[in-house]
């Protein structure tokens, strides 16, 4: 695995960044991955995440919104957050060898819900949401379950047991994994799980699609 490629992304509200990473040899696609509200690009699940799909053949990007990259941790509006996003989603696709590749987006939390609005304007042909918050803890009449229903695409969903921010129901094209014991953090419990599962999601949703060779 090559060094990782950091990135500015400019948007409206000031500039992101992204970290790009490749596999060695060929590509089978390219996943780009957002964070929690108030976390970053590091949480244990979406490394667990960023390793598997290395290991799968695909370019992992992890996108650093403006807010955080200037030291807030309260998220921006809903609205923002997609605008910069899927301009870090542009950027990403320009880069040399990568515009022909099938797309994944996701995230945790906060990232799962911005990954799953834009899904289809992205382009994408699969959703991983990790912990996703179906709703505000202590309040399940204001469920955001539209959002996963709308990602118009198959999707991953780990969610912690014990996530007061609650579960979300499988569907046809939804598998839920629920991990035993984590919370909304999922933790030391959660990563072995995203790593175990993802690789066969990947496979799902890029098919029997044959590998690029990786740019030189």
């Amino acid at each position: 695995m090559a060094r990782p490629t950091r990135l500015e992304v400019p948007t409206g509200k000031g500039p992101g960044e992204l970290v790009l990473e490749r596999p060695t040899g060929t590509l089978r696609g390219v996943l780009v991955l957002g964070h929690g509200a108030g976390g970053g690009i590091d949480a244990p699940d979406l490394v667990a995440a960023r390793d598997a799909a290395l290991a799968s053949g695909l370019v992992v990007a992890r996108f650093l919104q403006p807010y955080r990259v200037v030291g807030r941790r309260a998220p921006a509006p809903a609205v923002q957050l997609d605008a910069a996003w899927l301009e870090a989603v542009g950027v990403v696709r320009g880069r040399r060898g990568l515009r022909r590749l099938p797309l994944v987006v996701g995230g945790r939390s906060s990232g799962a819900r911005v990954a799953c609005r834009t899904a289809l304007a992205a382009g994408a042909v699969g959703v991983v949401a990790l912990a996703f918050p179906e709703h505000p803890p202590g309040k399940p009449d204001r469920s955001r379950l539209a959002e996963l229903d709308g990602a118009g695409v198959p999707a991953l969903v780990v969610q912690g047991e014990r996530d007061p921010f609650g579960l979300p129901p499988a569907a046809p094209s939804r598998r839920v994994v629920v991990v035993p014991g984590a919370d909304h953090t999922l933790g030391r419990r959660g990563a072995p799980v995203v790593a175990a599962e993802l690789p066969a999601f990947l496979d799902e949703v890029l098919g029997a699609r044959h590998p690029e060779p990786a740019p030189a």
